[in-house]
Protein backbone atom coordinates (compact mmCIF):
# COMPACT_ATOMS: atom_id res chain seq x y z
CA UNK A 1 0.00 0.00 0.00
CA UNK A 2 2.71 2.87 0.91
CA UNK A 3 4.19 2.82 -2.91
CA UNK A 4 0.47 4.52 -3.55
CA UNK A 5 1.72 7.50 -2.78
CA UNK A 6 4.17 8.44 -5.41
CA UNK A 7 2.10 6.70 -8.28
CA UNK A 8 1.29 10.13 -9.67
CA UNK A 9 2.89 12.95 -7.98
CA UNK A 10 5.93 13.47 -10.90
CA UNK A 11 6.67 16.67 -11.73
CA UNK A 12 3.93 19.10 -11.07
CA UNK A 13 4.58 21.41 -8.12
CA UNK A 14 1.51 20.50 -5.35
CA UNK A 15 0.90 17.31 -7.36
CA UNK A 16 1.58 15.15 -4.50
CA UNK A 17 -0.44 16.92 -2.40
CA UNK A 18 -3.28 17.60 -4.17
CA UNK A 19 -3.18 13.64 -4.88
CA UNK A 20 -2.68 12.74 -0.99
CA UNK A 21 -5.98 15.07 -0.58
CA UNK A 22 -8.00 14.01 -3.34
CA UNK A 23 -7.11 9.95 -3.05
CA UNK A 24 -6.55 9.84 0.55
CA UNK A 25 -7.89 12.69 2.96
CA UNK A 26 -11.48 13.37 0.91
CA UNK A 27 -12.74 10.27 0.38
CA UNK A 28 -11.56 8.40 3.70
CA UNK A 29 -12.43 11.40 6.43
CA UNK A 30 -16.06 10.22 7.25
CA UNK A 31 -15.02 6.12 7.07
CA UNK A 32 -11.74 7.23 8.94
CA UNK A 33 -14.12 8.54 12.23
CA UNK A 34 -16.91 5.74 11.40
CA UNK A 35 -14.02 3.24 11.69
CA UNK A 36 -13.29 4.22 15.15
CA UNK A 37 -16.59 3.19 16.56
CA UNK A 38 -14.63 -0.15 17.48
CA UNK A 39 -13.42 -1.91 20.75
CA UNK A 40 -9.71 -1.83 19.28
CA UNK A 41 -9.93 1.82 19.51
CA UNK A 42 -10.24 1.30 23.28
CA UNK A 43 -7.05 -0.61 24.30
CA UNK A 44 -4.70 1.24 21.56
CA UNK A 45 -5.61 4.87 22.35
CA UNK A 46 -4.35 4.06 26.10
CA UNK A 47 -1.35 1.87 24.86
CA UNK A 48 -0.71 5.00 22.25
CA UNK A 49 -1.09 7.46 25.38
CA UNK A 50 1.45 6.17 27.58
CA UNK A 51 3.83 5.36 25.10
CA UNK A 52 3.97 8.54 23.87
CA UNK A 53 3.92 10.56 26.88
CA UNK A 54 6.11 9.06 29.38
CA UNK A 55 9.40 8.62 26.86
CA UNK A 56 9.00 12.18 26.12
CA UNK A 57 8.33 12.80 29.79
CA UNK A 58 12.33 11.37 29.90
CA UNK A 59 13.02 13.50 27.00
CA UNK A 60 12.06 16.69 29.31
CA UNK A 61 14.35 15.89 31.72
CA UNK A 62 17.29 15.85 29.31
CA UNK A 63 16.24 19.14 27.97
CA UNK A 64 15.74 20.62 31.39
CA UNK A 65 19.13 19.39 32.47
CA UNK A 66 21.07 20.44 29.50
CA UNK A 67 19.15 24.06 28.71
CA UNK A 68 19.19 25.59 32.17
CA UNK A 69 15.17 24.76 32.62
CA UNK A 70 14.38 26.37 29.34
CA UNK A 71 12.04 23.19 28.88
CA UNK A 72 10.48 21.07 31.04
CA UNK A 73 7.08 19.27 31.27
CA UNK A 74 4.40 21.72 30.05
CA UNK A 75 6.57 22.08 26.94
CA UNK A 76 6.48 18.68 25.99
CA UNK A 77 2.81 17.80 26.88
CA UNK A 78 2.18 20.95 24.79
CA UNK A 79 4.04 19.26 21.78
CA UNK A 80 2.73 15.94 22.29
CA UNK A 81 -1.02 17.17 22.61
CA UNK A 82 -0.53 19.14 19.48
CA UNK A 83 0.91 16.44 17.18
CA UNK A 84 -1.82 13.75 18.46
CA UNK A 85 -4.87 16.44 17.80
CA UNK A 86 -3.18 18.33 14.63
CA UNK A 87 -2.36 14.78 12.71
CA UNK A 88 -5.20 13.00 14.46
CA UNK A 89 -7.95 15.42 13.11
CA UNK A 90 -5.60 16.88 10.00
CA UNK A 91 -3.38 14.08 8.21
CA UNK A 92 -3.65 12.04 5.32
CA UNK A 93 -2.29 9.47 7.29
CA UNK A 94 -3.53 8.96 11.46
CA UNK A 95 -1.57 6.24 11.98
CA UNK A 96 1.53 8.00 12.21
CA UNK A 97 2.29 8.91 15.70
CA UNK A 98 3.59 12.15 16.26
CA UNK A 99 5.37 13.86 19.07
CA UNK A 100 8.44 14.44 21.06
CA UNK A 101 11.32 11.89 20.03
CA UNK A 102 15.28 11.69 21.33
CA UNK A 103 17.27 13.19 18.03
CA UNK A 104 15.04 16.37 18.59
CA UNK A 105 16.00 16.76 22.50
CA UNK A 106 19.19 16.07 21.31
CA UNK A 107 19.17 19.03 18.25
CA UNK A 108 17.21 21.06 20.74
CA UNK A 109 19.84 20.72 23.68
CA UNK A 110 22.91 20.90 21.46
CA UNK A 111 22.10 24.18 19.59
CA UNK A 112 21.40 25.35 23.25
CA UNK A 113 24.98 24.56 24.13
CA UNK A 114 26.54 26.08 20.79
CA UNK A 115 24.58 29.25 20.76
CA UNK A 116 24.04 30.16 24.30
CA UNK A 117 27.50 31.12 25.12
CA UNK A 118 27.52 33.33 21.77
CA UNK A 119 24.73 35.90 23.60
CA UNK A 120 22.33 35.12 21.26
CA UNK A 121 18.89 34.51 22.76
CA UNK A 122 17.61 31.36 22.83
CA UNK A 123 14.26 31.04 22.36
CA UNK A 124 14.29 33.26 18.82
CA UNK A 125 17.08 31.69 17.87
CA UNK A 126 14.77 28.41 18.05
CA UNK A 127 11.87 29.64 16.39
CA UNK A 128 13.92 31.22 13.46
CA UNK A 129 15.28 27.48 13.06
CA UNK A 130 11.91 26.04 13.31
CA UNK A 131 10.55 28.71 10.67
CA UNK A 132 13.53 28.10 8.33
CA UNK A 133 12.24 24.04 8.46
CA UNK A 134 8.63 25.08 8.41
CA UNK A 135 9.79 26.93 4.92
CA UNK A 136 11.91 23.93 3.65
CA UNK A 137 8.89 21.76 4.83
CA UNK A 138 6.20 23.90 2.30
CA UNK A 139 9.26 23.55 -0.74
CA UNK A 140 10.09 20.54 -0.30
CA UNK A 141 6.11 18.85 -0.14
CA UNK A 142 5.25 21.47 -3.13
CA UNK A 143 7.80 20.29 -5.11
CA UNK A 144 7.28 16.42 -5.01
CA UNK A 145 10.59 16.09 -3.23
CA UNK A 146 9.29 13.41 -0.72
CA UNK A 147 9.31 11.09 -3.64
CA UNK A 148 12.90 10.49 -3.47
CA UNK A 149 11.50 8.09 -0.37
CA UNK A 150 11.09 5.79 -2.50
CA UNK A 151 14.76 4.83 -2.40
CA UNK A 152 14.34 3.61 1.06
CA UNK A 153 13.69 -0.09 1.36
CA UNK A 154 13.32 -2.53 4.23
CA UNK A 155 16.38 -2.41 4.79
CA UNK A 156 16.97 1.02 6.14
CA UNK A 157 13.69 0.52 7.71
CA UNK A 158 15.10 -2.60 9.71
CA UNK A 159 18.10 -0.81 10.59
CA UNK A 160 16.41 2.18 11.95
CA UNK A 161 13.98 0.64 13.81
CA UNK A 162 17.12 -1.85 15.34
CA UNK A 163 18.67 1.90 16.37
CA UNK A 164 15.96 3.80 18.06
CA UNK A 165 14.74 0.36 20.30
CA UNK A 166 18.59 0.22 21.62
CA UNK A 167 18.90 3.69 21.71
CA UNK A 168 15.48 3.24 23.84
CA UNK A 169 17.42 0.31 26.11
CA UNK A 170 20.49 2.77 26.44
CA UNK A 171 17.92 5.69 27.54
CA UNK A 172 16.67 3.67 30.34
CA UNK A 173 20.04 2.55 31.69
CA UNK A 174 21.23 6.20 31.49
CA UNK A 175 18.22 6.90 33.47
CA UNK A 176 19.03 4.77 36.69
CA UNK A 177 22.39 5.65 36.36
CA UNK A 178 21.53 9.32 37.32
CA UNK A 179 19.73 8.00 39.96
CA UNK A 180 23.56 6.89 41.24
CA UNK A 181 25.03 9.84 40.91
CA UNK A 182 22.47 12.40 42.37
CA UNK A 183 20.00 10.49 44.34
CA UNK A 184 22.59 8.16 46.12
CA UNK A 185 23.29 4.54 46.12
CA UNK A 186 20.03 3.28 47.96
CA UNK A 187 17.63 5.32 45.28
CA UNK A 188 20.00 3.81 42.68
CA UNK A 189 19.74 0.52 43.54
CA UNK A 190 15.66 0.74 44.97
CA UNK A 191 15.05 2.41 41.23
CA UNK A 192 16.98 -0.21 39.72
CA UNK A 193 14.97 -2.80 40.94
CA UNK A 194 11.74 -1.18 40.09
CA UNK A 195 12.90 -0.87 36.66
CA UNK A 196 13.78 -4.37 36.23
CA UNK A 197 10.49 -5.46 37.71
CA UNK A 198 9.06 -3.47 35.56
CA UNK A 199 10.05 -4.15 32.64
CA UNK A 200 10.07 -7.81 33.55
CA UNK A 201 6.12 -7.53 34.11
CA UNK A 202 5.26 -5.68 31.19
CA UNK A 203 7.26 -7.61 28.67
CA UNK A 204 5.42 -10.78 30.20
CA UNK A 205 2.24 -9.48 29.61
CA UNK A 206 3.36 -8.60 25.80
CA UNK A 207 4.80 -12.08 25.57
CA UNK A 208 1.76 -13.91 27.39
CA UNK A 209 -0.49 -12.43 25.45
CA UNK A 210 1.14 -12.94 21.86
CA UNK A 211 3.17 -15.57 21.84
CA UNK A 212 1.61 -17.94 24.83
CA UNK A 213 -1.17 -21.17 24.09
CA UNK A 214 -2.43 -20.52 27.57
CA UNK A 215 -5.65 -19.69 28.43
CA UNK A 216 -8.35 -18.50 25.84
CA UNK A 217 -7.30 -16.16 22.94
CA UNK A 218 -9.37 -13.66 24.24
CA UNK A 219 -7.68 -13.15 27.88
CA UNK A 220 -4.47 -13.42 26.42
CA UNK A 221 -5.81 -10.43 24.11
CA UNK A 222 -6.61 -8.32 27.76
CA UNK A 223 -2.74 -8.94 28.93
CA UNK A 224 -1.21 -7.89 25.74
CA UNK A 225 -3.77 -4.87 25.72
CA UNK A 226 -3.87 -3.64 29.04
CA UNK A 227 -0.32 -5.23 30.13
CA UNK A 228 2.06 -2.57 29.78
CA UNK A 229 -0.13 1.10 31.25
CA UNK A 230 -0.91 -1.47 34.34
CA UNK A 231 2.44 -1.85 34.76
CA UNK A 232 3.08 1.68 34.65
CA UNK A 233 0.21 2.70 37.26
CA UNK A 234 1.41 -0.33 39.91
CA UNK A 235 4.51 0.50 40.15
CA UNK A 236 4.00 4.45 40.06
CA UNK A 237 1.72 3.30 43.38
CA UNK A 238 4.40 0.49 44.62
CA UNK A 239 7.02 3.20 45.83
CA UNK A 240 4.40 3.94 48.46
CA UNK A 241 3.34 0.71 49.63
CA UNK A 242 5.37 1.85 52.90
CA UNK A 243 8.37 -0.28 54.79
CA UNK A 244 11.65 0.56 53.64
CA UNK A 245 10.37 2.56 51.28
CA UNK A 246 9.85 5.32 52.69
CA UNK A 247 13.39 5.74 53.45
CA UNK A 248 14.28 6.16 49.82
CA UNK A 249 14.71 8.95 47.83
CA UNK A 250 13.08 8.43 44.40
CA UNK A 251 13.40 11.13 41.58
CA UNK A 252 10.38 12.46 40.91
CA UNK A 253 9.07 14.34 37.51
CA UNK A 254 10.17 18.32 38.43
CA UNK A 255 6.77 20.33 37.28
CA UNK A 256 5.72 23.91 37.45
CA UNK A 257 2.80 25.85 37.03
CA UNK A 258 -0.04 24.39 35.01
CA UNK A 259 -0.61 25.82 31.31
CA UNK A 260 2.56 28.14 31.73
CA UNK A 261 5.80 28.01 30.30
CA UNK A 262 8.91 25.96 32.78
CA UNK A 263 11.32 29.04 31.73
CA UNK A 264 11.09 32.29 33.95
CA UNK A 265 12.72 34.33 31.56
CA UNK A 266 9.47 33.62 28.65
CA UNK A 267 6.63 35.69 28.90
CA UNK A 268 3.66 33.88 29.83
CA UNK A 269 1.30 34.08 26.89
CA UNK A 270 3.80 31.44 25.33
CA UNK A 271 4.52 33.43 21.91
CA UNK A 272 7.85 34.00 21.06
CA UNK A 273 8.94 37.57 20.33
CA UNK A 274 11.62 36.13 17.82
CA UNK A 275 12.13 39.60 16.48
CA UNK A 276 13.78 41.04 20.25
CA UNK A 277 17.69 40.36 20.63
CA UNK A 278 18.57 38.66 17.21
CA UNK A 279 20.50 40.37 14.48
CA UNK A 280 19.89 39.74 10.89
CA UNK A 281 22.79 37.49 10.66
CA UNK A 282 21.91 35.66 13.27
CA UNK A 283 18.55 35.02 11.63
CA UNK A 284 20.41 33.38 8.56
CA UNK A 285 22.78 31.63 11.21
CA UNK A 286 19.74 29.93 12.14
CA UNK A 287 19.42 28.84 8.23
CA UNK A 288 21.60 25.57 8.72
CA UNK A 289 20.67 24.78 11.59
CA UNK A 290 17.28 24.85 10.06
CA UNK A 291 18.22 22.67 7.36
CA UNK A 292 19.49 19.83 9.40
CA UNK A 293 16.19 19.95 11.64
CA UNK A 294 14.34 19.87 7.98
CA UNK A 295 17.06 17.01 7.21
CA UNK A 296 15.72 14.92 10.16
CA UNK A 297 12.42 15.48 10.03
CA UNK A 298 12.27 14.31 6.42
CA UNK A 299 14.03 10.68 7.38
CA UNK A 300 12.20 10.09 10.82
CA UNK A 301 8.96 11.15 9.80
CA UNK A 302 8.32 9.48 6.30
CA UNK A 303 10.40 6.00 8.05
CA UNK A 304 7.70 6.02 11.09
CA UNK A 305 4.96 6.77 8.50
CA UNK A 306 6.40 3.81 5.70
CA UNK A 307 6.86 1.34 9.18
CA UNK A 308 3.04 1.73 10.76
CA UNK A 309 1.91 0.86 7.25
CA UNK A 310 4.27 -2.05 6.52
CA UNK A 311 3.09 -4.51 4.40
CA UNK A 312 2.76 -6.91 7.05
CA UNK A 313 -0.42 -4.99 8.13
CA UNK A 314 -3.24 -5.61 5.77
CA UNK A 315 -4.45 -1.96 5.28
CA UNK A 316 -6.81 -1.12 2.82
CA UNK A 317 -6.55 2.58 2.47
CA UNK A 318 -4.34 4.56 0.28
CA UNK A 319 -1.07 6.08 2.43
CA UNK A 320 -0.45 9.96 2.38
CA UNK A 321 3.09 11.21 2.61
CA UNK A 322 3.70 15.06 0.74
CA UNK A 323 0.81 16.55 2.55
CA UNK A 324 1.55 14.48 5.78
CA UNK A 325 4.88 16.36 5.08
CA UNK A 326 3.45 19.84 4.75
CA UNK A 327 1.75 19.50 7.56
CA UNK A 328 4.38 18.76 9.72
CA UNK A 329 5.99 21.41 8.63
CA UNK A 330 3.37 23.60 10.05
CA UNK A 331 3.42 22.61 13.04
CA UNK A 332 7.08 23.07 13.22
CA UNK A 333 6.61 26.68 12.37
CA UNK A 334 3.51 27.14 14.67
CA UNK A 335 6.48 25.24 18.09
CA UNK A 336 8.87 27.76 17.18
CA UNK A 337 6.40 30.64 17.89
CA UNK A 338 5.08 28.92 20.93
CA UNK A 339 8.83 27.99 22.06
CA UNK A 340 8.17 24.11 22.50
CA UNK A 341 9.89 21.32 20.76
CA UNK A 342 8.81 20.32 17.59
CA UNK A 343 7.05 17.10 17.08
CA UNK A 344 7.56 15.03 14.39
CA UNK A 345 7.00 10.64 13.60
CA UNK A 346 7.90 8.12 16.40
CA UNK A 347 9.51 4.89 16.50
CA UNK A 348 8.35 2.52 17.97
CA UNK A 349 5.26 4.02 19.08
CA UNK A 350 3.77 4.75 15.00
CA UNK A 351 4.34 0.88 14.21
CA UNK A 352 3.29 -0.21 18.22
CA UNK A 353 -0.02 1.35 17.11
CA UNK A 354 -0.55 -0.21 14.10
CA UNK A 355 -0.01 -3.45 15.75
CA UNK A 356 -2.79 -2.72 19.06
CA UNK A 357 -5.15 -1.91 15.82
CA UNK A 358 -5.06 -5.23 14.46
CA UNK A 359 -7.80 -7.44 14.69
CA UNK A 360 -6.68 -11.11 14.97
CA UNK A 361 -8.56 -14.18 14.60
CA UNK A 362 -7.25 -18.09 16.39
CA UNK A 363 -6.51 -20.85 14.22
CA UNK A 364 -6.87 -23.62 16.32
CA UNK A 365 -5.35 -25.93 13.45
CA UNK A 366 -2.22 -24.16 12.91
CA UNK A 367 -2.34 -22.82 16.52
CA UNK A 368 -1.02 -19.36 15.56
CA UNK A 369 -2.90 -16.10 15.37
CA UNK A 370 -3.47 -14.25 12.30
CA UNK A 371 -4.49 -10.47 11.64
CA UNK A 372 -7.65 -10.52 9.68
CA UNK A 373 -7.72 -6.20 9.48
CA UNK A 374 -6.74 -3.11 10.96
CA UNK A 375 -8.86 -0.47 12.33
CA UNK A 376 -7.77 2.74 10.67
CA UNK A 377 -9.09 5.30 12.27
CA UNK A 378 -8.39 8.90 13.35
CA UNK A 379 -9.83 8.66 16.71
CA UNK A 380 -7.13 7.41 18.74
CA UNK A 381 -4.38 9.68 17.69
CA UNK A 382 -7.03 12.47 18.32
CA UNK A 383 -7.60 11.58 22.07
CA UNK A 384 -4.86 10.49 23.17
CA UNK A 385 -3.42 14.45 22.19
CA UNK A 386 -6.25 15.72 23.98
CA UNK A 387 -5.36 13.36 27.25
CA UNK A 388 -2.12 14.78 26.61
CA UNK A 389 -3.22 18.57 27.10
CA UNK A 390 -5.67 17.65 30.20
CA UNK A 391 -2.62 16.42 31.61
CA UNK A 392 -1.43 20.66 32.00
CA UNK A 393 -4.45 21.03 34.67
CA UNK A 394 -3.08 21.41 37.44
CA UNK A 395 -4.53 17.71 39.48
CA UNK A 396 -3.46 15.93 37.00
CA UNK A 397 0.01 17.77 36.68
CA UNK A 398 0.67 16.94 40.41
CA UNK A 399 0.09 13.16 39.37
CA UNK A 400 2.48 13.26 37.09
CA UNK A 401 4.78 14.87 39.37
CA UNK A 402 4.32 11.17 41.65
CA UNK A 403 5.75 9.12 39.07
CA UNK A 404 9.52 8.16 39.54
CA UNK A 405 11.90 8.17 36.91
CA UNK A 406 12.55 4.61 37.69
CA UNK A 407 9.19 3.93 35.60
CA UNK A 408 10.18 5.46 32.88
CA UNK A 409 13.55 3.40 32.65
CA UNK A 410 11.33 0.41 32.73
CA UNK A 411 8.39 1.82 30.24
CA UNK A 412 11.43 2.55 27.77
CA UNK A 413 12.44 -1.21 28.09
CA UNK A 414 9.51 -2.82 27.54
CA UNK A 415 8.47 -0.95 24.55
CA UNK A 416 12.20 -1.68 23.10
CA UNK A 417 12.33 -5.08 23.88
CA UNK A 418 8.95 -6.08 22.72
CA UNK A 419 9.37 -4.49 19.30
CA UNK A 420 13.21 -5.84 19.28
CA UNK A 421 11.12 -9.11 19.10
CA UNK A 422 9.50 -8.19 15.72
CA UNK A 423 12.65 -6.54 14.17
CA UNK A 424 13.48 -8.37 11.20
CA UNK A 425 17.65 -8.11 11.91
CA UNK A 426 16.76 -9.75 14.83
CA UNK A 427 14.44 -12.61 13.31
CA UNK A 428 17.78 -13.46 11.18
CA UNK A 429 19.83 -13.52 13.69
CA UNK A 430 17.52 -15.90 15.36
CA UNK A 431 17.33 -17.97 12.46
CA UNK A 432 21.19 -18.29 12.04
CA UNK A 433 21.87 -19.31 15.13
CA UNK A 434 18.53 -21.81 15.14
CA UNK A 435 19.37 -25.66 15.14
CA UNK A 436 18.51 -26.08 12.03
CA UNK A 437 16.37 -29.61 12.95
CA UNK A 438 14.30 -27.94 15.07
CA UNK A 439 13.25 -25.21 12.25
CA UNK A 440 12.79 -28.37 9.95
CA UNK A 441 10.76 -30.13 12.70
CA UNK A 442 8.25 -27.02 12.95
CA UNK A 443 8.95 -25.71 16.58
CA UNK A 444 9.90 -22.15 15.68
CA UNK A 445 8.41 -20.79 12.39
CA UNK A 446 10.28 -18.37 9.97
CA UNK A 447 9.47 -17.21 6.59
CA UNK A 448 10.01 -19.54 3.87
CA UNK A 449 11.89 -17.77 1.58
CA UNK A 450 14.51 -17.94 4.82
CA UNK A 451 15.56 -22.06 3.42
CA UNK A 452 15.22 -20.70 -0.24
CA UNK A 453 18.36 -17.72 -0.01
CA UNK A 454 22.27 -18.25 -0.38
CA UNK A 455 23.51 -18.67 3.23
CA UNK A 456 26.66 -16.67 2.35
CA UNK A 457 24.69 -13.92 0.79
CA UNK A 458 22.03 -13.85 3.59
CA UNK A 459 24.58 -13.87 6.02
CA UNK A 460 26.73 -11.28 4.24
CA UNK A 461 23.02 -9.28 3.83
CA UNK A 462 22.75 -9.47 7.96
CA UNK A 463 26.14 -8.43 8.56
CA UNK A 464 25.50 -5.07 6.47
CA UNK A 465 22.75 -4.34 8.56
CA UNK A 466 24.89 -4.77 11.62
CA UNK A 467 27.47 -2.12 10.14
CA UNK A 468 24.91 0.47 9.40
CA UNK A 469 23.44 0.11 12.79
CA UNK A 470 26.72 0.38 14.61
CA UNK A 471 27.61 3.36 12.24
CA UNK A 472 24.18 5.01 13.37
CA UNK A 473 24.43 4.18 16.86
CA UNK A 474 28.38 5.79 16.72
CA UNK A 475 26.83 9.26 15.81
CA UNK A 476 24.95 9.34 18.20
CA UNK A 477 28.13 9.05 20.47
CA UNK A 478 29.62 12.44 18.68
CA UNK A 479 28.55 15.88 18.22
CA UNK A 480 27.04 14.74 15.30
CA UNK A 481 24.45 13.53 16.88
CA UNK A 482 22.99 17.07 16.22
CA UNK A 483 21.17 15.33 13.40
Amino acid sequence: MWLVWCTDARLYTGRGIYNDIKIRLIPYYYSDLKDGIDYRVIPATIYVFFTNLLPAIAFAQDMFDHTNNSYGLNEILMSSSMGGIVFGLFAGQPLCIVGVTGPISIFNYTVYELIVPRGIPYFPFMCWICLWSCLLHILIAFGNLVNFMRVITKYSCDVFGLFINIVYIQKGIQILSNQFSKEGVTSGFASLTVAMSMGLFGCACSFFGTKSFYIKPVIRKFFADYGTPLCVVFFTGFIHFGGYLDDVNFARLPITKSFHPTSKDRPDDWFIRFWEGVSVGDVFLALPFGILMTALFYFDHNISSLICQGSEFPLTKPASFHYDFLLLGITTGVSGLIGIPAPNGLIPQAPLHTQCLCVHEHDYKTGKDKIIRVVEQRITNTVQGLMTLGLMSRPLLIVLGQIPQAVLSGLFWIMAITALNENEIINRLRYLLTDKNSINNGILQYPEYYDKLNKKWFILFVIFELIAFGFEFGITLTKGAIN
